[in-house]
């Protein structure tokens, strides 16, 4: 497409007024807010529970409940149930244990603080009751820090979203610029329904790399909105205005879909052996990269320029309904007959 304004007689335009491409997004666009709908009714309903049962929306990691982590590789399979019971001789029987299905030989164990001394005892009894092992990780947090690091967490999120406000309302104009925060808070509060399903399904914690997690999410979502919203102002600039903003909208989804979809992919490629082969610390944070930016790239082509659309037209068909209850009604001739 050059420069040159494209009329209704371009071959790019139909006989029927609209533009060339293949798929119709903007119609289906009832279809995407609901199943954007779902995801989050299911989200919000696990943080409900999450609050109930755990006192908070998300179940945290170490970095932000504070307490003693180790992460230990013994040399021959074992189960829960042997670690639970070496364990609860400390009285630390209610300990959180992660065991790896795949080798059942690596495990991680998340116990309230210990000194130093009481650690090396409970190490002790491990190898004595279920077997060697090797210290891969050890680390404690204070229940002081953990709260330190957690409002820390939250404030940089809020901050990060307000200067992307700051950006896109110098950027674009309000409407756009409201409807691509929307698209922001759409990836993050999806991403946390997620954590908190899977937290009350599968034990997964979040921890201060859920944080960047979140923070990296946004600059990624942020991004692929600017790009499409970019290519929607040009081809509006560019195409006749005999062509609706529906359609517009349609052509730049379409002429930006495959370079959404491939940056999204090539992305995730190392993300997912981030998951597999990377170990227990990286894999929440890998698995919370995944999560967002799949739902950054849907609902930068999915939803933030649908809503647009629809904001559009619906402040179109406002208009057109004042200024047809403040024209005058036309003056009717008179059928009484002329005076001679």
């Amino acid at each position: 497409m050059n420069g040159q304004e494209i009329s209704s007689t371009d071959p790019a335009v139909q006989a029927s007024g609209s533009l060339n491409y293949r798929f119709d997004i903007v119609k289906r666009s009832r279809l995407w807010f609901t199943l954007s709908l779902a995801v989050l009714l299911v989200g919000l309903t696990s943080m409900a529970f999450s609050l109930a049962s755990l006192g908070t929306p998300l179940r945290l990691g170490l970095d932000f409940s504070g307490g003693t982590l180790l992460d230990l590789s013994f040399e021959q399979a074992i189960t829960t149930e042997e670690l639970r019971q070496a364990l609860q001789k400390h009285n630390l029987g209610s300990s959180i244990i992660q065991l790896d299905t795949t080798t059942s030989q690596d495990a991680l164990i998340r116990m309230p603080p210990l000194l130093e001394e009481e650690r090396l005892a409970v190490e002790a009894t491990l190898r004595e009751e279920v077997g060697t092992f090797e210290r891969n990780l050890v680390e404690t947090v204070g229940p002081t820090v953990g709260r330190l690091l957690l409002r820390s967490g939250i404030l940089a999120v809020l901050i990060s979203f307000g200067l992307i406000v700051v950006y896109l309302s110098l950027r674009f104009q309000l409407d756009y610029a409201v409807f691509a925060i929307l698209a922001l808070l759409h990836d993050v509060v999806l991403t946390m329904g997620v954590f908190a399903f899977l937290g009350l399904t599968v034990g997964m914690e979040v921890d201060s790399l859920f944080v960047v997690a979140l923070l990296t999410i946004i600059g990624f979502s942020v991004n692929d909105t600017v790009v499409i919203y970019d290519r929607i102002r040009e081809n509006r600039r560019l195409i006749s205005r005999k062509v609706s903003f529906a359609e517009v909208v349609n052509l730049s989804l379409n002429q930006t879909f495959a370079r959404s979809l491939n940056t999204t992919l090539t992305t995730m490629l190392p993300l997912i052996a981030i998951t597999i082969w990377g170990g227990v610390t990286l894999k929440g944070f890998a698995i919370a990269l995944l999560v967002g930016f799949g739902f950054g790239v849907y609902s930068s082509i999915f939803i933030a320029s649908p809503l647009l659309v629809w904001w559009r037209q619906r402040r179109s068909a406002r208009f057109v309904e004042e200024v047809n209850a403040d024209r005058d009604p036309q003056q009717l001739p008179s059928d009484s007959p002329s005076s001679l």
